[in-house]
Parts: structure tokens; sequence; C-alpha cells
């Protein structure tokens, strides 16, 4: 399972998604897309996952925080307790002892992250 996960801005659209996902390279791999909980149901993610039919993994404020990413966002921080909501998105949804594959990668238009990340059964 890889996961492709998502950090964006209110005025975030489908391109920008798009953009993100392909600047971490998930384009080809990607099983299963997550985002914060509170971040599913946005228009342009929900375009998202219509578009590529990949599950969703809605991911909990506390699951963020509880996520030590490599990528440390002062944005980040203040508005959700962790340093990359994509790798944290990400790393949550590929469970216990996910790796990151790809970190942050940014969207052209600065609106939206993704990051991958991958089950590693132990």
């Amino acid at each position: 399972m890889i996961v492709a996960g998502f950090g964006f801005r209110k005025t975030a659209s489908l391109s920008s998604l798009r953009s993100a996902l392909a600047n971490a390279g998930g384009t080809m791999g990607a099983t299963v897309l997550a985002a914060p909980d509170d971040k599913c149901e946005a228009a342009c993610f929900q375009a998202l996952v219509r578009e590529t039919g990949l599950p969703v993994v809605a991911v909990r404020p506390a699951q963020l925080a509880a996520t030590t990413t490599p990528t440390q966002s002062d944005h980040s921080h203040a508005a959700r307790q962790t340093g990359s909501v994509a790798e944290a998105a990400a790393l949550a949804a590929a469970g216990q002892h996910a790796e990151l594959i790809a970190p942050r990668a940014i969207s052209e238009d600065r609106l939206a992250t993704c990051a991958l990340a991958k089950e590693n059964s132990q």
C-alpha cells in the first residue's frame, strides 16, 4: 500500500492537488489517499477522489500531532501541531511502521502539498 497524504489550503483546487501529487511522484503508484479529517469533504479533494477512484483515509488531529515528520514547517506547526500535514497524513494512514518514500512536495501554485508513505510490515 502506498499512501498519498495531502495538506492544502482552503483556496486549493483540483489542479493544486494534481500538481502536488505529480511533484511527489505519486501519479503512478498511490493506492490510497489521505488528508486531515476536516479536509476530506473539500470539493477539490472529493474531485481527486472521484478522478482517481482511490479509497480515502481521514486522519484525525491527534494522529497528525503524534506523527513525527522530517519536514518542519512553522505554518504546519501552528495550524496542525505537526511539521508537515502531508507527511503526517501519509505516515499515519500507512500504519504504525510506515516509511516515508517521498517527502512533502509542493504544488506549482503553492496551495497544496503531497507526500508518499508505504506500509512497512515488520
